[in-house]
């Protein structure tokens, strides 16, 4: 019903586990692993996760059938609850591997990718894909891409509404320049009701989540959701008719206070940790001195002690007094 994208360099375990303090129930993301890396590279630094953090997907980028089937397998075995094929990453290191959203030109080669990932995997396989890609007509290459992967036995596709132009656009750009097309990601749900859709691109409030999943099966957040977490995650339950775990942000992050003194306590620096809570506060008040303290504190802190009282500080900015 509701995901938080898979997000290079910020959606590491202590960002999902940061997550998942704030919703019991939201699907979380991995960051893009590449197929090869994790067939031939350490794969306890690329998939190590705490058991809380499920419900779990992992993201595989490749093009290689056979080497995507074995990540996928691993990707099992290691414990996630899905794994994604990228469909839809636009960066030209993906380009260049021939994976992500250049594949919306090679159709045939995404079905032989998911059909042996299919093959490989217990658990579902699912894709994240894009409208198309530079001077694709959407209206013809999505239908065709939706029923080419439903014969092929993917059964959830999560449709980022803009194009990829993959020539002359950077990566930021192509998140935000393309027009975002949701009528048209809407129209793909009523014509094909037996596939669970779910809609991304721009959506940065739990209001228009709503919206959204009056149409179709679900909506992914990606950066309001890094930036804003609490407001798109705070309350995320509710979508589930559970009550939130905290009340208000300065209840989940005197919460997440454990999570800190834990992550200390392994060896880890505060800052791995909170750059993951800056936006907690944003818009209310001391979310400015909350951001100070956590920024300018936490690399300077050079043992456990500093390190937590860095952290008080911040939360002491932003105490409400009754």
């Amino acid at each position: 019903m509701l995901s938080v994208a898979p997000m290079m360099d910020w959606t590491d375990s202590l960002c999902r586990r940061v997550h998942r303090l704030l919703s019991r129930r939201t699907l979380l993301y991995t960051e893009m692993v590449t197929a090869p890396a994790l067939v031939f590279g350490d794969r306890a630094k690329l998939l190590d996760h705490d058991a809380g953090e499920h419900p779990l997907a992992l993201q595989l980028g490749g093009s290689d059938p056979g080497q995507l089937a074995e990540a996928a397998r691993i990707g099992a075995d290691w414990g996630y609850d899905e794994i994604n094929l990228n469909v839809g990453c636009p960066s030209d290191r993906v380009q260049s591997g021939c994976f992500g959203a250049v594949l919306m030109t090679r159709p045939e080669l995404v079905v032989e990718c998911v059909a042996a990932m299919i093959a490989a995997s217990p658990v579902e396989v699912t894709v994240k894909c894009r409208i198309g890609v530079d001077e694709q007509d959407p209206e013809a290459v999505l239908p065709d891409f939706l029923r080419r992967m439903r014969e092929a036995g993917v059964h959830r596709i999560t449709i980022h509404a803009r194009k990829a132009w993959l020539q002359g656009l950077s990566p930021r750009e192509n998140r935000e320049i393309p027009p975002l097309d949701y009528p048209l990601v809407h129209r793909m749900k009523r014509d094909f009701p037996d596939l669970h859709l779910s809609v991304n691109g721009g959506i940065a409030s739990l209001d228009a989540v709503g919206e959204h999943l009056r149409m179709m099966d679900g909506v992914m957040v990606g950066r309001a959701a890094y930036h804003q977490p609490w407001d798109m995650l705070g309350a995320a339950d509710r979508l589930w008719n559970e009550a939130p775990r905290f009340a208000d942000p300065l209840e989940a992050a005197q919460a997440l206070r454990e999570l800190v003194e834990a992550h200390l306590a392994a060896g880890g620096r505060l800052h791995q940790v909170t750059r993951h809570m800056l936006g907690l506060f944003h818009g209310r008040p001391g979310a400015r001195g909350w951001r100070r303290q956590l920024s300018e504190g936490a690399s300077r802190a050079r043992d456990r002690a500093e390190a937590l009282a860095v952290y008080d500080a911040a939360l002491a900015e932003v105490m409400v007094p009754a």
